[in-house]
Parts: structure tokens; sequence; C-alpha cells
């Protein structure tokens, strides 16, 4: 069996915390069908996939396939039929509605192709939203905003609407808007689609640098041969199923956080 998928199928069935860990997300035999009138199309068919916490991960497929499907069930967007969906320990499953919102809001991060930024309010207000959803006071907002676009690169554009920015900065501003409440989980959905080469480049080191900097989980749903290239896993669905779970052998264990594999155990 190829080195690469040994490791990647090793991860899978047993992470890298040993026995008791608690994942970043479990699923297991997860379907999803969508029903129009009589027609019935399976999304998901039976999806079971474990991710640890730190993990920088791929999922890719061609159109059809079940990757926008699956994040949104991970993120709590929609509801598997049948089987188990864990995020973080708990069984979204069972969580009402309500539930699911206040875990979106203060566990989960989302970035979007389409970026989905506010044209009537600037980067700063942008990417502060989801602080202002979760009651921290204005000038905690801002100090956190302001770090954090000195670390990706927006510093001096805090006053410019999504209209005045290029693509790159504006998903970047998405970016930041997914991190700055300190998620556990960002989930990227063709987060470089809208993007040249050398743009998605430029937010792949910058998504990588918060993963490495800030231990922060991120799965990505993509097309993009760079993203799948630079994520130090990936998965592979065809039809509604995994077909392949592969992982770089020189990227397993060095960017995994094993402190917080302990630390999610107990």
């Amino acid at each position: 069996m190829d080195e690469k998928v040994a490791i990647g199928n090793h991860i899978a069935e047993h992470g890298v915390a040993g026995d008791g860990a608690t994942w970043a997300v479990e699923l297991k035999e997860a379907r999803k069908t969508y029903r129009t009138g009589p027609i019935e199309i399976p999304a998901l068919r039976g999806v079971s996939l474990r991710i640890a916490p730190g993990e920088f991960l791929a999922i890719a497929g061609p159109s059809g396939s079940g990757k926008t499907t699956l994040l949104n069930i991970i993120g709590g967007l929609d509801r598997a039929d049948d089987g188990e969906v864990w995020v973080e320990g708990k069984n979204l499953q069972l969580l009402s509605s309500g539930e699911l919102a206040h875990m979106r809001l203060e566990r989960l991060g989302f970035v979007f192709q389409a970026y989905n930024l506010l044209p009537v309010l600037t980067a700063m207000e942008n990417a502060e939203f989801t602080l202002l959803l979760q009651g921290v006071p204005v000038e905690r907002r801002r100090e956190r905003v302001q770090k954090l676009f000195l670390e990706i690169g927006l510093a001096g554009l805090e006053n410019r609407r999504p209209g005045e920015l290029s693509g790159g900065q504006q998903q970047r501003v998405a970016v930041a808007r997914a991190m700055v409440t300190e998620p556990v989980l960002i989930l990227a959905d063709e987060p470089t689609a809208n993007l040249d080469s050398a743009t998605a480049l430029s937010l792949l080191d910058v998504m990588e640098k918060l993963n490495r900097d800030h231990g922060t989980t991120f799965v990505f749903s993509t097309h993009d041969p760079q993203v799948m290239e630079r994520s130090r896993r990936w998965i592979r669905l065809r039809d509604g199923q995994i077909a392949s779970d592969a992982a770089h052998a020189s990227h397993v264990l060095p960017f995994v956080d094993l402190d917080a594999l302990v630390k999610f155990s107990k």
C-alpha cells in the first residue's frame, strides 16, 4: 500500500492520540438524501471519518460528489438523515436548531466562495460582525480585529468597503471574520474559486499560518489542486462516498496539536 494512503488510513482509523481522544469532527455512517417531488438524490451514502484537532484538510471530488453537503452537515447548516455527526464531542443530530445556531456562533467559523461580505459595512465592521452578535464590547472587538488584520496583511484597509477591495483582500476579510471569534474549527467552501493562482497561494499562506499559530482546525471543500497540494490530508469523495483518504507522510504529526487531543479527551 502507498505510504501516504497507509498513513491517511491510520489517522482516519486510529488518530494520533490513542484511545479515548475526542475528535474535532467524527462522522459515523452519515447519510443525506435530497428529495424533489418523487425524485430522490443521494448526496452522502454512509460517510464515516475522523478529523483530529489542528488538521489542515481538504475534501475534494467532482461536482455532485457531496463535498458541500458534507461541509454543511459538519457545520450544522444541514442535518444528516441518518448516522452520527460529532463536532467537539457533541452529537449534532441531538441538538435543537437553537443549540446548533449557538454552536455555529461560538465555536465554528465559515469561509464561503462568494465572500458573503455586507457591502454597506467596512472591512472592520464586516470582520467584527460575529463578535457583535456575541455581545463583545466595541473596544475589545476593534482590538481583536486590528490584531488579526495586522497578522494577515489587512492593516490600513479597515475603513474600506468590499467594493474598494480586491478579491483576495475581500476573502482575507472573510477569513478574519471566521477567525476573530477564535473558533475550534473553520469550514471553507471553495475559498480560492474566485481568485487567481497567485492570490490563492497568498490566501493559503495566511490560512496555513493561522492553523499553525492558533491550532485551529481547517476543513476545505475544493476543486483547486493548489489547495489539495497545500493540505496535509485530503479526502476524495465520489458519488457521496469516500473514495480515498491520504496524508502527506512528512506533514502528519508536526501540525496536529497533540496537547489539544489530550485536552479534548479529558
